[in-house]
């Protein structure tokens, strides 16, 4: 399964699916499908995808879970303490 931050993505940056369906070619039930995990990208749309968030394609698509950002900031923190 690949896994991917594209809901937390849209969401924060307060794009409506419909609006990042038309920004990178596809129907606005795509992004539904891809946000559920129920429809894997093709490396094109990956890449779009990635492109539009300007991230690095492994910021956006993980072939593991992704750690939760809070536990990912706490160990960020954790680093510059020391």
């Amino acid at each position: 399964m690949v896994h991917n931050r594209i809901k937390l993505l849209r969401t924060e940056r307060n794009y409506s699916r419909q609006d990042l369906a038309e920004a990178v070619g596809v129907n606005f039930q795509t992004i539904g499908y891809l946000e559920r995990g129920d429809y894997n990208a093709s490396l094109e749309l990956a890449l779009k995808l990635s492109a539009f968030f300007t991230l690095p394609l492994e910021e956006v698509f993980s072939l593991t879970e992704f750690m939760p950002l809070s536990q990912q900031l706490r160990e960020q923190n954790k680093k510059m303490e020391d």
